[in-house]
């Protein structure tokens, strides 16, 4: 299978600090994958997606996106949805959608509108005037809009309602080519559970297991989420 996304004893420690968030994590992303990245609070997840996204610099190891280091390259068939909502509040949705064509080569603007269509959302509405799940839509909308080969995406799904949920999760495995890949963050796993092809677990820093979801449930004998609870427990 060809690799998206590869890390190499990728470590990182902060400044401060004598436990590194990252901790010689070696792993392989395929094409074509929707991943789970599962930990508790503090584990390294958010710290992880920084590093790919070029946010943060590693003290050790390497990252390579699509064959590319960390750099101009890489950034440019990344796609990334932070954990936080980012957009500026006086500008329009249209404004948004220029902004994005303007900045990505493969932004598709036909198909961002398209989903606003489909949500009754009007591009010259301002960003301030939207409900919190509103707004984290149109985030994902940009996001999804681009024709990535990663998508990165930092807990789409949190703080919003089951309907936000079920249409944010339609809308990432609507809106993504055959054999581009996501990273998915997230602490719903049984939100997300039927849509995994693979699944990585992460603790203190360290990978504790990286799976195909369907050999985990097999191996087993429950879901990714009893077995997530399993693992966890405090």
């Amino acid at each position: 299978m060809a690799e998206i996304l590869s890390l190499d004893h990728l470590t990182k420690v902060y400044k401060g600090s004598d436990k590194p968030a990252l901790d010689d994590i070696t792993l392989t992303i395929g094409k074509g994958r929707i991943v789970g990245l599962l930990g508790p609070n503090g584990s390294g997840k958010t710290t992880l997606i920084k590093l790919i996204n070029g946010l943060l610099t590693p003290t050790a190891g390497e990252i390579r996106v699509g064959g590319f280091a960390i750099g101009p390259e890489s950034k440019a068939i990344v796609s990334y949805l932070p954990d936080r909502f980012c957009l500026p509040g006086d500008t329009s949705v249209k404004e948004l959608i220029g902004f994005y064509r303007d900045f990505y080569s493969d932004f598709d603007t036909e198909r961002a509108y398209g989903m606003l269509e489909s949500l009754q959302i009007d591009p010259l509405s301002r960003i301030k005037t939207f409900s919190k799940g509103m707004k984290e839509k149109i985030q994902l909308i940009l996001v999804m809009s681009r024709r990535a080969q990663l998508y990165v995406l930092d807990e789409p799904i949190a703080g919003v309602d089951p309907a936000a949920r079920d249409y944010i999760i339609r809308t990432i495995i609507g809106n993504y080519q055959p054999d581009a890949s996501v990273l998915l963050s997230t602490h719903l796993i049984t939100d997300v559970e039927n849509i995994l092809d693979d699944v990585i677990f992460i603790k203190e820093g360290k990978v504790i297991l990286s799976s195909p979801v369907e050999e985990l449930r097999i191996a087993q004998g429950k879901s990714l989420d009893a077995y997530f609870r399993e693992v966890f427990s405090c």
